[in-house]
């Protein structure tokens, strides 16, 4: 499959009630363009942090009552799992698409990716875009621009409380019309993770 892109269609899906609903429309619409993604994007991301990347494509599977909010797409350099390690995360709420790097609770040795974070934190300032976002929780909508954002509070929270995250990256709307052009958004995610890249390696040495 080709990808073209998101549409307002898919956003839509997080307002259908229902688990096993939303889940076959998840199935249905944003999986196999999750899938396309995956294809076009795997061998640049490896490429660009020098690590054979897989694709993981959230299943869902605990749920047994309420639906997901959201739904993720992500690529790690482990086959087995992304969760416990730094991981590339592109996925959907109903009000915005994110495209992330994700550092999320499961991560073992969180302490000691946030102090290396702490030590290399003006390289990071001057790495990472203003407009780019961070959120210190990836079940929650809300982001701050990193421009905005108190990088050494985060960080130290990120440290030293058990289930503090870090995700760092960038949120779309669901009108913008580069959703909607497959290639251009494609090429926004390249560089997105391009621009992450720096702090992928720092977290990863």
């Amino acid at each position: 499959m080709v990808f073209k892109g998101f549409t307002e269609k898919d956003f839509n899906i997080f307002t259908i009630d229902g688990l096993d609903e939303r889940m076959e429309a998840i199935r249905e619409n944003i999986q196999p363009k999750f899938k396309a993604l995956g294809e076009e994007l795997t061998e640049p991301v490896s490429e660009m942090t020098d690590s054979e990347m897989h694709i993981h494509i959230a299943q869902h599977l605990r749920r047994t009552k309420n639906p997901p909010n959201d739904t993720w797409m992500a690529f790690c350099h482990n086959k087995r799992g992304y969760k416990k390690h730094p991981h590339f995360q592109i996925g959907l709420f109903d009000d915005h698409l994110f495209v992330w790097l994700a550092y999320i609770y499961e991560l073992p040795g969180k302490q000691e990716m946030a102090k290396t974070f702490l030590k290399h934190m003006e390289e990071i300032k001057q790495t990472i875009p203003d407009d780019y976002v961070v959120s210190l929780d990836h079940t929650k909508k809300d982001a701050t621009r990193f421009d905005e954002i108190n990088l050494e509070k985060a960080l130290t929270r990120f440290q030293n409380v058990k289930k503090a995250e870090f995700l760092i990256g960038r949120h779309f709307k669901p009108g913008d019309p580069v959703l909607k052009d497959g290639q251009a958004f494609l090429k926004e995610v390249e560089d997105t993770f391009n621009k992450l890249t720096p702090l992928y390696k720092i977290s990863m040495n």
